[in-house]
């Protein structure tokens, strides 16, 4: 590696938004972010999965059953 011209290597403090603190190595001191793995919905379990039924119902009675499927076409 040459010397001089790579950033200084430090203890950063990371603060999340929901006031977590933790710490880790990094070239910046203070780091901000908005989610950590204490409040995120994916870490905590609070994650809410779509309807996915419910979407396919509703264009269903919008556009019919048969909508975008294309039919066979026979030879004559």
């Amino acid at each position: 590696m040459k010397r001089g011209i790579h950033s200084e290597y430090v203890e950063g403090k990371v603060k999340c938004g929901c006031g977590n603190e933790l710490t880790t190595p990094s070239t910046l001191a203070k780091i901000n972010m908005e989610t950590c793995s204490a409040c995120h919905p994916f870490h905590t379990g609070m994650q809410k999965y779509g309807d996915t039924a419910g979407r396919i119902e509703k264009s269903e009675r919008k556009y019919g059953k048969n909508y975008g499927i294309k039919e066979k076409q026979t030879k004559s």
